[in-house]
């Protein structure tokens, strides 16, 4: 039998206890669905001390940091309000780069990117974090080039996320190559998430869920309409980059998703719009030309016929300060949710 993947998942005083459990529990369900050991998780901190979680929890580690050997499969340093602390400690970063020296993949979440760039693990690479902290590390280490935009970025074999929750998409991209699509699915959809979120797709752009499409070419495509609702997304230049004839692609959305190209293009649209009604401040003429809509008129009228009520109306009601806010800091209200407001 095959060994399982040993995943170290390295936490600290004040990490994030989210962006540690959606990896092990994630990992522990692909286990549980496959019925055998693809994975064997362990959470390691400094000296194997139980760590006081940034929400107020503690967690017991599982092992000691520096009593861990490798090769390891994967090491992923969680991220957290204890993340500069972390970093600045040359103990806990010196163990870090050990492991992951010999590691298969390396992965970090959210803020624990901070932890990788101290360990050099990153120099001269592009990595991904939470929007909000992008702009201190990027000062903190300018050797690495941080993107507040994707929820996570794949580069050769380390892979880093944005915050919290999309430490779960980063995982089931894991779950994914290692244990095939199927089995990814199969995870997500027993966490009630998204099946799933591509790594492009941006932080501040979670509008559209990925549709569980078997296909790879609709999910390429798929994958570049989510990640520019404002490009050119005609049927016929989404097949060029698919490399399909038309009809094909139609054959193949309709195969997949039940709707074809077009439609799909316009509703992803329409929640793009949604989502940055209540996410900026942005005017509705703008954001009509964010997301790919000739006018303000056409955006409004795409709008009431998915929604019932125009931006206006719903920027008003759905968004915290009635349209006032600043980017992520919305309500957060799903946008199927205004059919709940009428």
């Amino acid at each position: 039998m095959i060994e399982p993947r040993r995943i170290v998942v390295v936490g600290y005083h004040a990490a994030e206890l989210i962006d540690i459990a959606c990896v092990t529990s994630a990992l522990v369900m692909a286990n549980w669905l496959r019925r055998s050991a693809l994975y064997d998780p362990t959470v390691a901190t400094p000296g194997g001390r139980p760590i006081v979680c940034g929400s107020g929890l503690t967690l017991q580690a599982e092992s000691a940091l520096e009593r861990v050997t490798g090769p390891v499969d994967t090491v992923l340093v969680s991220g957290g309000i204890g993340h500069v602390q972390a970093a600045a400690d040359p103990v806990l970063v010196a163990h870090v780069r050990r492991l992951a020296r010999d590691a298969r993949r390396v992965a970090s979440v959210c803020t624990g990117a901070g932890i990788l760039a101290a360990s050099g693990v990153l120099d001269g690479r592009r990595a991904a974090t939470h929007w909000f902290h992008a702009d201190d590390l990027a000062a903190s280490y300018p050797q690495v080039c941080f993107d507040p935009a994707p929820i996570y970025i794949r580069d050769g074999n380390l892979a880093t996320s944005a915050g919290v929750t999309s430490a779960l998409d980063l995982t089931l991209s894991f779950i994914e190559e290692d244990g095939g699509a199927d089995l990814a699915r199969s995870v997500a959809r027993h966490m009630v998430t998204y099946l799933q979120r591509p790594g492009n797709q941006a932080q501040m752009s979670v509008f559209t869920s990925a549709p569980s499409a078997a296909g790879d070419v609709v999910r390429r495509v798929v994958d570049r309409i989510t990640a520019d609702p404002g490009g050119d997304l005609t049927t016929a230049n989404l097949a060029a980059v698919a490399g399909v004839s038309e009809r094909h692609l139609t054959r193949l959305f309709l195969q997949d998703l039940g709707e074809t190209p077009g439609r799909f293009v316009r509703r992803a649209r329409v929640e793009a719009a949604a989502h940055l009604l209540v996410t900026t401040a942005l005017t509705v003429e703008r954001i009509a030309v964010r997301c790919g809509f000739g006018s303000a008129e056409s955006l409004r009228q795409a709008f009431t016929t998915r929604y019932g009520v125009a931006p206006s109306h719903y920027r008003r009601t759905q968004s915290a300060t009635g349209g006032a806010t600043t980017p992520g800091r919305g309500s957060g209200v799903d946008p199927l949710a205004v059919q709940l407001a009428r």
